[in-house]
């Protein structure tokens, strides 16, 4: 089987499997003197997809992505700040922060009030509670099932008093940035 540009799939061809005047190391030769094409050497050159990374007609290499015109970007932008500053996407950020804030101190004075108590008083920890199960067991333990409980009321705060607000933002910011011309390609 060979690729489009007459070289073994694996790369492993003989002198005799390559047209006449081509040698290995001179890719142009395959092409009648001219100059060598951009991803002639490349093994991975058959792997691109079409049009990306080749030459254009000029001789470029054309763009895999259009550039952005400036006015849609000044457009677009404005929506965003306009968003920014509306008091719905406030409250959305003061709904986040009213939960986040106080959340994460409560979580991390535990973390480290485990850590602190575990390393200061140790026979503390090591009282026994029940059997072989001592303080710092129980403590530890309670590390993980506050980050499970944590979790989960933070993701039913997001559920209930955040979510909707937040859709209906995007909703709004998609169709207002529709509008610009921003969501067009």
């Amino acid at each position: 089987m060979q690729s489009r540009n007459d070289r073994s799939p694996v790369g492993g061809g003989t002198a005799e499997d390559l047209p006449e005047n081509h040698t290995p190391h001179d890719p142009g030769s395959l092409d009648g003197g001219r100059e060598p094409t951009a991803g002639y050497d490349d093994p991975w050159y058959d792997a691109l997809a079409t049009g990306w990374g080749e030459a254009d007609g000029a001789g470029l290499t054309a763009r895999a992505v259009p550039a952005p015109r400036r006015e849609r970007e000044r457009g677009v932008a404005e929506v965003y700040l306009e968003v920014r500053s509306s008091a719905a996407f406030q409250e959305v950020r003061r709904r986040y922060r009213r939960f986040v804030i106080p959340g994460a101190v409560v979580f991390l004075t535990w973390y480290v009030g485990y850590v602190v108590a575990a390393t200061s008083a140790p026979g503390l920890m090591a009282r026994p509670v029940a059997g072989a199960v001592n303080v710092a067991m129980l403590a530890g333990l309670g590390q993980f099932l506050s980050t499970f409980l944590l979790t989960w009321a933070y993701a039913r705060h997001a559920r209930l008093r955040r979510d909707r607000a937040a859709l209906d933002l995007r909703w709004s910011t998609q169709e207002l940035t529709r509008g610009s011309g921003g969501g067009q390609r």
